[in-house]
């Protein structure tokens, strides 16, 4: 619901007046309805809103919180990474789930008084005098910079059978970068037409022997890289029709009638970078959607910065950390000092 702080854990204290709140750090989260009063009806600007409560967005919400800046995040709910059934290539755990991850860096912001919103932002529009006006589901803000880590979403394969209780319990997966160690000799699919789907089966030759690529036929793949295909034994098999799932495999039938069964299905069907707020202002963007930035983090357009998977095609955690760090850091001394 539009204007519910995203939180489990009720605040120590709430200050009693919006100049007070935008002073101090309260500990815990802010309710909803307090964050409107604060940042919708106080005159002066937040130094910065950050749009999206995925792993990059909360952790430039860390930063830019312990920086004592007047910073609001803003999550639709719908991070990548809560789609994670448990990673092991995050640091310091030895295996940890997406949801429990985001539970402790929301916690962790709470701490230092970043409050936290859920509801969609709408539009960014430049204000002659600087900065942006946002226009989201909760009203508008004036903010003096914003940082854009609104990620991407996965193209999920349209198939008979296959529903998102396949991708939360792993048997679906994503990113082999992030999880193909954890099916280390299993029996892998891979479902894609483009040369990318090729190069990805072929990755994962690196943990198994037995890997098939379920070609959609919709593009032609590569003489050389068909050649690769054979030299690295990956079978090849039609388009996908139907996908049923059982406590021991995942069953995929193609076209042809056959039936191949699988530990781990993965899609590689391309994704949909949410890079929409920033172009609609003018920052430039790849062919595929990424936002450019430079060494700060900053797109072209000056004062919008951008983390995480909305700019990077490695597609990990702590790639989009990296860049919330950098981008909060550059934020903060843009902005002038802030003396206690």
């Amino acid at each position: 619901m539009a204007g519910t702080l995203v939180s489990a854990i009720r605040p120590r204290s709430v200050a009693t007046s919006p100049r007070a709140m935008l002073s101090r750090p309260v500990r815990g989260f802010s309710f909803g309805a307090t964050a409107r009063v604060v940042f919708s009806k106080v005159l002066s600007m937040l130094d910065a809103l950050i749009i999206g409560g995925g792993p990059s967005g909360l952790m430039a919400a860390i930063y830019l919180a312990r920086y004592r800046r007047n910073v609001l995040l803003i999550d639709e709910g719908a991070s990548r990474a809560a789609l994670i059934p448990e990673s092991h290539n995050y640091p310091g755990f030895k295996g940890i789930a997406g949801p429990a991850l985001l539970a402790r860096l929301r916690e962790q912001a709470s701490l230092y008084g970043a409050p936290l919103e859920r509801g969609r932002v709408i539009s960014l529009h430049h204000r002659s005098d600087g900065g942006f006006v946002a226009r989201w589901s909760g009203g508008e803000i004036l903010v003096r910079t914003a940082l854009v880590a609104t990620g991407l979403v996965d193209e999920t394969p349209n198939i008979a059978g296959m529903n998102p209780a396949e991708v939360h319990s792993g048997r679906v997966r994503f990113c082999p970068i992030c999880d193909g160690s954890e099916a280390l000799d299993r029996r892998i699919g891979v479902y894609g037409s483009s040369d990318e789907a090729a190069k990805k089966a072929l990755f994962l030759r690196t943990y198994s022997r037995d890997v098939t690529l379920f070609e959609t036929g919709e593009k032609q793949i590569p003489a050389e890289t068909l050649k690769s295909l054979g030299e690295a034994g990956i079978r090849r098999a039609g388009r996908p029709v139907r996908v049923d799932c059982s406590a021991d495999a995942t069953r995929v039938i193609d076209t042809t009638g056959a039936a191949t069964d699988l530990d781990v299905l993965y899609p590689a069907l391309g994704c949909h970078v949410r890079s929409q707020l920033a172009t609609a202002i003018g920052a430039v963007c790849t062919p595929e959607g990424n936002l450019k930035v430079d060494s700060h983090q900053e797109t072209t357009v000056g004062c919008l910065y951008a983390a995480g998977d909305v700019v990077s095609d490695l597609h990990q955690i702590t790639v989009g950390m990296g860049h919330a760090a950098i981008a909060a850091t550059a934020i903060h001394n843009r902005l002038g000092r802030n003396m206690r």
